[in-house]
């Protein structure tokens, strides 16, 4: 079963936050209070990662509102798995990444994305950085 990363949760509550601010410094839009259960439990017993399906659908509705407004594909325009490479120095995808990216699920690109973020190898993240901004 697809995993959300914790740090995607985090972000989407970040999102709503300023999305939706409190109006009074104290009370949290309902996005923000649906995922902030799901947030805490996993801070609390120190797991990184929960199942989609142990999401409430409300929950999952809220994140999945948030990843609407994240950047479909890492692509950058310079691919080189097209040359025949594994993985691609535009993007940081491999191979079959690349070939699968439109039947993914949200959760299965957010996890790519984690991986290819936290490598940092990929020319999106250095030589070509400005093409990652668009």
């Amino acid at each position: 079963m697809p995993k959300i990363h914790i740090t995607d949760i985090e972000l989407a509550i970040n999102y709503w936050r300023h999305k939706k601010p409190s109006t009074d410094g104290i009370s949290l839009c309902s996005e923000v209070r649906l995922l902030a259960e799901p947030y805490a439990v996993m801070a609390i017993e120190k797991k990184q990662e929960i199942d989609e399906q142990d999401l409430p659908l409300e929950t999952l509705l809220a994140w999945l509102d948030w990843y609407e407004t994240t950047p479909d594909t890492p692509c950058i325009a310079i691919c080189s798995t097209s040359q025949g490479d594994a993985l691609c120095n535009g993007c940081g995808r491999t191979f079959a990444e690349v070939q699968l990216w439109t039947e993914m699920s949200p959760t299965q690109k957010r996890k790519v994305w984690r991986r290819i973020t936290l490598e940092a190898k990929a020319w999106r993240f250095n030589r070509y950085a400005e093409r990652a901004i668009k």
